[in-house]
């Protein structure tokens, strides 16, 4: 296994950095609509599948329960919040490294026509939205 470089993996690291201080100020100071002013808050990772029966939709929230999670259906679009933070007895602890997003979470999925019955469960650290086809 050959060695790392230390200047190529020092610029490999900053370029990460950046990377993720621009999707972090993406998130949070992007453009906004005005016409309903949002408080700030990051989109969770997700993975959408469709059969012929269902929508399932995985977010990538660990740590959040199922039933904390908002899920609306609003002109055709899917509307998925919530707020991830830390357990109440971890709040005083010595952090080492916090790298995965903390407070106020929404992703807005825009869904194909139709009608769904939304149910949801936790599945492997995500949050599951099944949604039924109906009619």
């Amino acid at each position: 296994m050959p060695t790392k470089d230390p200047l190529n993996w020092m610029l490999s690291e900053a370029i990460d950095s950046l990377a993720r201080a621009e999707r972090l100020q993406q998130q949070f100071f992007g453009l906004q609509s005005t016409a309903r002013p949002r408080e700030a808050c990051w989109e969770p990772p997700i993975d959408v599948l469709e059969t012929d029966q269902e929508l399932l939709i995985f977010v990538a929230l660990p740590g959040v329960e199922p039933d904390k999670v908002e899920a609306v259906i609003d002109n055709g679009l899917l509307i998925i919040g919530g707020q991830r933070t830390l357990p109440p007895e971890l709040r005083n602890a010595r952090i080492h490294r916090l790298e995965l997003p903390q407070g106020r979470f929404e992703r807005r999925i825009a869904l194909p026509a139709g009608r769904f019955v939304v149910s949801r469960f936790a599945s492997n650290g995500c949050v599951v939205l099944r949604l039924t086809k109906s009619g």
